[in-house]
C-alpha cells in the first residue's frame, strides 16, 4: 500500500468508527429533553426515572463522541494537508463555526444540565437540555455543510495563481441545496437510530418486568418507552423515505456516476428498472459482466427524475462524459477511472436501505402488541428488540460509506452546473510529507486505540442499560451558596 491508499483506509476507519455515536446523540438528546418536558408538565415519576435513564446512556454516548470526532480535523492538516490546503479557505469557515458556536453550546449546556439538577429550577434546568439538543442539531448542520460542499462546491472560486479555492460567498455555501436535503435526510436517520435505541431496550424491560410480575408499575413506564420510541420511529421512518428520494433526484443530477454504480447500472436505459440482485465482476475492472438479475422495472427512472420512463445513464457512457469533461489521463500517462468502486457503492446503498427494515418490523411489532393498554410478554419480541439495536447504526454507517466511497475519485467532486474548476482528485489531496512508515503507525494506533474504546463504549451501554431506570426522588433546588455541586448520574 503507498500513502494515499493508507491515508484513505485511515480516515475511513475513524470516521466510521465516529459516525457510529453521532445519530445516537442527535436523536436521543431530543428525546431526552422530551421526556424532561413531560416530567415538568406532568410532574408524573416515570418521565424522570425515564429521563435519568435514558439521559446517562446520552452521557456515555456523548462522551466517546467526542473522543473519535477530535481526532477527525487533524487528519485534515496531517494526512490530508494538500487538501487542507486547496480548500482550506472554504472548508475551514463551516467546520470553524461548528466548534466556536454548536460544540461549545453543547458543551456548556450539557455541564449545566448534568451538574444542575439540584442547582437550578425545574424550568431553567429543562431549558439546558433543550439547548444542548439545538445545539446538536447545529453542530450537525455546520458538518453537512462542509461535507455537501465537497459533494457540490458551491460560493466558490479557483485561484490560478495560488492553486487554491476561495471562499465567495458564505451563505451559498450555508444554503448550498445539497446541504438543505442532505440535513433533514442526517436527522432523520439520527431519529430512527435513536427510537429504535429507546424503544429495542424498553421492549427487552418490559418482557422481563411483565414475566415477572405483570402489575409492577415498571411494566407500565417502560410500555411509555417502547410506544414512545415506536413513534418516533414511524415519524423518522416516513422521513427517511421522502428525503432520501428527493435526495437521490438532486444526486443523480449533481453526481450521476455516483448512483449509476450504486445501481450497476452499466449501459444507458430507458426507461431504467431498480435492482434488488445483481451478480457480475463488481469490482470494476469488468463491468460488461454484470447482470440484474432480479429488479423492478422502471423504477430506477422514477428516483433518479420522477419520470417512469425516463432515460438514465449508464457507467460506460458516464465514464466517456467524465474523461472528455475533465481529463482522459492522469500526470503519469494512466487513464483515469472516473467510476466508483462498484462493489462497495451497490452493497452499501443496498445495506442502507435493507437493515432499515429491522427498525420497520420493531416498530410495527411495538405498536401491535401494546395496542389497547395491552404489554409485551413474549420472549420472541426481546430477542427481536436485541438484534434490532445495532441495524440502524450499520444502516447509517453503510449509508455515508456510499456517499463518500461514490464520490471517488474525487475528494471534491466537480460541480457540473457551475464553475468546474474548483474539484480536487484524492490522489492530488494527500499531504507529500508523511511516508508510508508514519501514516501505517498512526492507523494502526488509531485503530487499537478506537477498538479499546469501543469495547469500553458497549459495556458501560450494556452495564447501565441492564440496571434499569433508577428509582430516584427529586430534591428542589438549594439557596444555599456553598452547597457543592454534585454530579447527577
Amino acid at each position: 500500500m503507498d500513502v494515499l491508499e493508507l491515508a484513505r483506509w485511515q480516515f475511513g476507519i475513524t470516521t466510521v468508527y465516529h459516525f457510529i455515536l453521532v445519530p445516537l446523540t442527535i436523536g436521543l438528546s431530543t428525546m431526552v429533553a422530551i421526556l424532561q418536558t413531560a416530567w415538568v408538565r406532568t410532574g408524573n415519576e416515570k418521565y424522570l426515572r425515564l429521563t435519568k435513564f435514558y439521559g446517562k446512556l446520552l452521557l456515555i454516548n456523548f462522551a466517546l463522541g467526542v473522543a473519535t470526532g477530535i481526532v477527525q480535523e487533524f487528519q485534515f492538516g496531517m494526512n490530508w494537508a494538500e487538501y487542507s490546503r486547496f480548500v482550506g479557505d472554504v472548508f475551514g469557515a463551516p467546520l470553524a463555526m461548528e466548534a466556536l458556536a454548536a460544540f461549545f453550546l453543547e458543551s456548556t449546556f450539557l455541564g449545566l444540565w448534568i451538574f444542575g439538577w439540584d442547582k437550578l429550577p425545574k424550568k431553567l434546568h429543562l431549558a439546558t437540555v433543550w439547548a444542548f439538543a439545538i445545539g446538536s442539531f447545529l453542530s450537525a448542520y455546520f458538518i453537512i455543510a462542509a461535507n455537501s460542499w465537497m459533494q457540490h462546491p458551491v460560493g466558490a472560486r479557483y485561484n490560478e495563481e495560488t492553486g487554491r479555492a476561495e471562499m465567495t460567498d458564505i451563505w451559498a455555501v450555508l444554503t448550498n441545496n445539497t446541504t438543505l436535503v442532505a440535513f433533514p435526510h442526517v436527522i432523520a436517520t439520527a431519529f430512527l437510530v435513536a427510537g429504535t435505541f429507546v424503544a429495542g431496550i424498553a421492549v427487552w424491560w418490559m418482557v422481563r418486568k411483565s414475566r415477572e410480575d405483570r402489575s409492577h408499575p415498571d411494566v407500565s413506564m417502560y410500555r411509555t418507552a417502547a410506544r414512545f420510541g415506536a413513534v418516533t420511529m414511524l415519524v423518522a421512518g416516513v422521513a427517511v423515505v421522502v428525503t432520501g428520494d428527493i435526495q437521490a433526484k438532486l444526486m443523480f443530477e449533481q453526481q450521476p456516476i455516483k448512483m449509476a454504480a450504486a445501481e450497476g447500472l452499466v449501459h444507458t436505459a430507458e426507461p431504467a428498472g431498480f435492482s434488488l440482485l445483481t451478480i457480475g465482476n463488481l469490482a470494476g475492472n469488468d463491468p460488461d459482466s454484470v447482470v440484474h438479475l432480479v429488479e423492478i422495472p422502471n423504477f430506477l427512472s422514477y428516483m433518479a427524475t420522477g419520470d417512469w420512463n425516463a432515460e438514465v445513464k449508464g457507467l460506460d457512457e458516464l465514464q466517456e462524459i467524465y474523461a472528455e469533461r475533465y481529463g482522459e489521463f492522469d500526470e503519469n500517462g494512466e487513464a483515469i477511472e472516473y467510476r466508483p468502486n462498484l462493489a462497495v457503492t451497490y452493497w452499501s446503498f443496498r445495506l442502507m436501505i435493507g437493515l432499515a427494515v429491522f427498525s420497520a418490523a420493531m416498530c410495527a411489532a411495538v405498536f401491535w402488541f401494546t395496542r389497547k393498554g395491552r404489554v409485551i410478554d413474549q420472549e420472541w419480541m426481546s430477542k427481536l428488540a436485541l438484534l434490532s439495536l445495532p441495524m440502524p447504526f450499520l444502516a447509517a454507517s453503510f449509508g455515508w460509506i456510499f456517499t463518500e466511497m461514490g464520490r471517488q475519485p474525487f475528494v471534491v467532486a466537480p460541480n457540473p452546473t457551475g464553475s468546474d474548476q474548483v474539484m480536487l482528485m484524492t490522489m492530488f489531496g494527500v499531504s507529500n510529507a508523511t511516508d508510508v512508515g508514519e501514516v501505517a503507525t498512526s492507523m494502526i494506533v488509531f485503530t487499537l486505540v478506537y477498538a479499546v474504546l469501543g469495547v469500553f463504549w458497549f459495556r458501560l451501554l450494556q452495564r447501565y442499560a441492564s440496571e434499569g431506570a433508577p428509582h430516584v426522588e427529586y430534591e428542589e433546588p438549594s439557596d444555599d451558596p456553598d452547597r457543592p455541586m454534585s454530579f447527577a448520574y
